[in-house]
């Protein structure tokens, strides 16, 4: 084998083995062994899930940071979590919460800083007027509301969390059993052998029940070892209560842990590093050593694709559901099939465009992914209208499907757009690959659009009895598959050419995005979720991006209207005549013959 065939193989390996690091078995904090204690299932949200996504999920939503430096050192998830269940007094002055709106910080009475993160002592002689303020702000549409009610909201929502938190496994201001059951964030009572399989039970609940229970026993050594910063009696501790749990949930113990190890991985994080890492690379490519970092370029999307399909699966066999099952996971999976689908352009056309376009929309799109993460947890209970596996299976995943040959098609005419601005004399050749490929996709996307609205309209029959209903969703979805539709009839036609295909493939992402995040915005209709604070702004910057790609004209030279830059020439009405591409002129450019009587002029 040629050593320039190895390059792709060898990129792509080195990229998973970077990866793979975050797997290793993490160092002992201070000889605690935290990374066994993180692998404990609890119940929270619905489902059964390690303490350690407890804890990334509940810091995330706090502090927006899955960890934090503090006394010098950094503070990961876990060990923040015991604090706050065991040492509140620790948890206390440890500076999570993230503050950075003037009113909310006047309201407190607090200086604004530059780290703009407080602990919760300095908030606890402020939490009546944070709660009135909150409840104040409440019996206002959370569209209508004012930036500042907006973050009082949003900042007694997470003390209310950490309140929960610390109020899970004993009561900080009082010994109520009742309030402990109402207030517990969690359930780390395992059900017993032969009882169901959601009777899990929180501390107050057991403390409830009667006779003391061995769970209960256990907890109260962890929190007291913890107390201690005793690492021997923590250890044995956590393990004598895994011991219980596996005892009798047998499911949920190995559960946790792959859970823990996804947690770890963060695969959609590494694949986004990874495809930005592509995408330079093949640019340095155009500058230097082309047949070795092109092919270094593809090996470093294929390892991408590898870690984006790994995380994918491991969603999948976490959840028991398929792929698409809200907005973050339809991201995720739009990013996944584009990425396969640029795999399979560059297997074809070998001109670095599939792996250029594909490495380019899989980064966008786990970055929108990591923006769409709500309350922390990916992995929530199914919305009741949604809870159906066969048509999540089917309808949902054949229309996001289409979405992503929709948004391909656009990233592929996108390229061409800053293609002819960019490069002074383009290649006719791989134009000419570009419009080839727009063109499938396009065909692609239109079948998988029409499949899943009509599958759609059929699970809307089952569920509201109509196939139906002008929805803004099916609305949508229904100019979906009209545009593209139109697109095919028009170059079929002859009403458009290059650049008209180019221009309402562009188009196309415009009215896929508006579909798939514009619904939200509108707060209406049965599709609409949950109104998207804040993420007008960024769908409306995408909007205006695009109608500056689609505004891209052709550069053709006035003096010289026979040399057409991009290739073949657009096509204008027969009445006026038509420029043909003739070739390539002797300077590279492409060279094109009008056809008719009339005077020649530059290219449009």
């Amino acid at each position: 084998m040629r050593i320039p065939k190895l390059i792709p193989w060898a990129a792509a390996i080195v990229a998973v083995a970077f990866a793979a690091t975050a797997l290793l078995p993490a160092a002992r904090t201070r000889g605690f062994d935290l990374d066994r204690f993180s692998r404990l299932p609890v119940l929270e949200g619905g489902r059964v899930k390690p303490l350690d996504s407890v804890a990334r999920n509940s810091l995330l939503l706090i502090r927006s940071q899955q960890a934090f430096t503090w006394q010098g050192r950094t503070v990961g998830a876990d060990e923040w979590l015991l604090d706050v269940l065991f040492r509140p007094e620790i948890a206390d002055v440890q500076p999570v919460f993230f503050i950075n709106d003037p009113e909310v910080l006047g309201l407190i009475g607090l200086r604004q800083t530059s780290d703009r993160y407080f602990p919760f002592r300095d908030l606890e002689a402020s939490l009546d007027r944070i709660q009135q303020q909150a409840a104040a702000a409440r019996e206002i549409d959370s569209k209508q509301r004012t930036r500042f009610q907006g973050a009082i909201v949003n900042l007694f929502d997470r003390i209310y969390l950490y309140y929960r938190l610390q109020n899970t496994l004993q009561m900080k201001t009082g010994p109520g059993q009742d309030d402990l059951a109402q207030l517990a964030a969690f359930r780390p009572l395992p059900p017993a052998a032969r009882a169901r399989p959601d009777g899990w039970r929180g501390v107050g609940e057991a403390l409830r029940a009667g006779p003391m229970d061995p769970g209960v026993e256990q907890l109260a050594r962890i929190g007291d070892a913890w107390v201690k910063q005793d690492p021997i009696l923590f250890n044995v501790g956590v393990a004598s209560f895994e011991t219980l749990i596996q005892a009798e949930s047998t499911g949920a113990a190995s559960h946790a842990r792959y859970e823990v190890l996804f947690n770890r991985l963060a695969p959609f994080y590494a694949g986004m590093v990874i495809y930005l890492l592509a995408l330079l690379v093949l640019f340095a490519s155009f500058l230097w050593k082309r047949d070795v970092l092109q092919p270094a370029a593809f090996g470093l999307l294929a390892a991408g694709a590898f870690v984006h399909t790994l995380g994918l699966a491991s969603r999948i066999a976490l959840q028991g559901r398929p792929p698409v099952t809200n907005l973050y996971s339809s991201a995720v999976f739009v990013g996944w099939v584009t990425v396969v689908a640029g795999i399979f352009l560059e297997r074809m056309y070998r001109r670095g465009i599939g792996t250029a376009v594909a490495a380019a929309v899989g980064f966008s799109s786990l970055i929108v992914a990591h923006h769409l993460r709500g309350d922390g947890d990916t992995m929530e209970m199914m919305r009741a209208v949604l809870d159906s596996n066969f048509w999540l299976a089917t309808h949902v995943v054949t229309i996001t499907i289409g979405y992503s040959g929709t948004f391909l098609a656009g990233a592929l005419a996108i390229g061409y757009a800053l293609r002819r601005q960019l490069v002074p004399r383009p290649d006719p050749a791989t134009t000419k690959a570009l419009v080839s490929m727009t063109y499938g996709v396009v065909c692609f996307a239109l079948f998988f659009s029409f499949v899943g609205t009509v599958l759609g309209g059929i699970w809307a029959d089952q569920s509201w009895g109509r196939f139906w209903g002008w929805d803004p969703k099916e609305n949508g979805a229904l100019l979906i598959v009209l545009w593209n539709a139109l697109l095919l009839h028009a170059r079929w036609g002859g009403y458009v050419r290059e650049k008209g295909l180019m221009a309402m493939a562009i188009f196309g992402n415009v009215i896929t995005s508006l579909s798939w995040f514009g619904v939200n915005m509108l707060g209406v209709g049965l599709h609409s979720y949950g109104f998207m604070e804040g993420a007008v702004w960024s769908l409306s910057g995408f909007v205006i991006s695009l109608g500056g790609s689609t505004g891209a004209r052709n550069r053709c030279s006035a003096a010289e209207p026979w040399r057409c830059e991009d290739g073949a020439c657009a096509g204008r009405p027969r009445s006026r005549g038509f420029w043909h591409y003739q070739g390539a002129a002797a300077d590279g450019s492409a060279a094109c013959r009008g056809v008719s009587s009339l005077p020649r002029a530059p290219c449009r």
